[in-house]
């Protein structure tokens, strides 16, 4: 009975000890979150804290390694010149800290073997820039190219047969068209998204509404655009486009870079 009592004892100990060690990695880990997401809006200039994520356990096994798994950030509703607001993301895989300091301050360089970078702009923003205010985005419906159903690994659609749905007043047409559009990436610097209509599109799941031959050409022109000043954070260069639910997104991949915080808000004119 004394042996029993003896082990549950120890066995109660070694429980707690082990939560209170969770529980310090896990308060350890917020905080040096809340310190990156206050670093990322000082060094990118942004008007709020963005969100960030530093993902892996133990936290503080990666802190002392001075290497992170994964950083995540995303910063929402971030001022634009062409849309006026649009998100910013991305995604560090295998981070090393070259300032050797777990707290990621705002003039830390850090070493990425790969990152993801994204802007995304949602239907309403979009849809202004267009002049078409109703303007909604969805994915090709009944894409079956791959295994994943035609998306990146992030969920970005393919760049082909999306379908933009809304009112073309412009084309002196009041009713909501659905039309299939193409993206795609144009310019000396790859920075402009060229948004080019294909046909008129019936059926389930559209507006359902047939456009008179006379006045598709106009109405293909209200939903034709280009949208300049698409640069990514940490100005890597595109690889993918499409939607992800009723935004637009842009996104690049690149392996074994060197970046800075300031990095994240992408150079070009401000509003």
């Amino acid at each position: 009975m004394r042996v029993r009592t003896v082990w549950r004892v120890g066995l109660a100990a070694v429980l707690g000890l082990t939560l209170a060690a969770v529980g310090v990695d896990f308060a350890t880990s917020i905080y040096a979150e809340y310190r990156l997401s206050r670093s990322v809006r000082a060094a990118a200039g942004l008007d709020s804290d963005p969100n960030v994520a530093i993902l892996g356990f133990p936290f503080l096994a990666q802190a002392r390694a001075d290497h992170f798994a994964e950083l995540e950030i995303k910063a929402v509703d971030v001022a634009h010149p062409r849309v006026q607001r649009a998100a910013l993301e991305a995604t560090m895989h295998s981070v090393d800290l070259v300032d050797r300091s777990w707290l990621i301050e705002p003039d830390a360089t850090l070493h990425v073997a790969t990152l993801e970078s994204r802007i995304i702009i949602d239907s309403r923003h979009l849809g202004q820039f267009m002049g078409i205010r109703d303007l909604m985005v969805e994915a090709p419906p009944a894409d079956t190219n791959d295994a994943t159903g035609g998306t990146t690994e992030s969920g970005i659609s393919r760049a082909d047969g999306l379908v933009f749905t809304g009112t073309p007043t412009a084309a002196d047409f009041d009713r909501p068209v659905s039309v299939s559009v193409d993206l795609s990436i144009a310019g000396p610097d790859r920075s402009t998204l060229v948004i080019t209509p294909t046909g008129i599109l019936t059926g389930p799941d559209t507006a359902d509404q047939q456009v008179p031959e006379e006045q598709q050409t106009a109405v293909f022109a209200a939903f034709a655009a280009r949208l300049p000043d698409q640069r990514l954070p940490f100005t890597v260069a595109p690889t993918n486009w499409g939607a992800r639910g009723s935004e637009v997104i842009i996104e690049g991949i690149t392996d074994d870079v060197t970046i800075t915080l300031p990095q994240f808000r992408p150079p070009g004119p401000r509003p």
